[in-house]
């Protein structure tokens, strides 16, 4: 995954990840209107949009929404549910076994609070997310977050900080409320 992420706005590197967001919707536009049943079409569809197959025993329900897609690393048995964000471009690692309900947003890219460089940087982190996490529906994970194993977000849970292993957050700014 990309490291730490401090982008100019309007540089070329810009321009080459607007391209990609672009390209991004339109797949997944495609995506989220094939019938349940087309898996070869989904199959088709998700290569092209995290640029390799996706990998053996993965689910992901339609609708499923990302800016970038290169970026998403799934490991085996990752079950995301209908209706996820996935805003990619600096990185999102699902460990092997993590399930995610619905409506679970991952944004990795953001802005700078101060007026002035708002429109002129975009800043942020990859997540990762270790094995045996349980994210629960509606939840937030912001950039640079670490969910540790074996972990549960609770729903509509917004996770700002990293999360031990082994630990229950809630909340709407998610903090850790019990360990095991």
């Amino acid at each position: 995954m990309p490291g730490d992420l401090l982008m100019r706005i309007h540089s070329p590197e810009f321009r080459a990840m607007s391209e990609r967001v672009l390209r991004a919707t339109e797949l997944t536009s495609r995506l989220n209107v094939l019938p349940f049943e087309d898996e070869s079409g989904k199959a088709e569809l998700f290569e092209q949009i995290l640029g390799r197959p996706l990998p053996a025993h993965v689910t992901i329900y339609p609708p499923f929404y990302t800016d970038h897609g290169l970026n998403l690393d799934l490991g085996e048995r990752v079950f995301v549910n209908q209706g996820c964000t996935f805003l990619d471009y600096a990185g999102i690692r699902l460990g092997e076994r993590v399930m995610v309900a619905p409506k679970v947003t991952f944004i990795t890219v953001g802005h700078p609070v101060d007026t002035d460089d708002r429109r002129v940087w975009l800043t942020g982190g990859p997540i990762d997310v270790a094995e045996n996490v349980w994210i629960g529906a509606g939840a937030t994970i912001l950039p640079g977050v670490s969910i540790g194993r074996d972990s549960v977000v609770a729903a509509g849970a917004v996770v700002a900080d990293d999360v031990p292993p082994a630990s229950l957050v809630t909340g709407q700014k998610a903090a850790v409320r019990r360990r095991w």
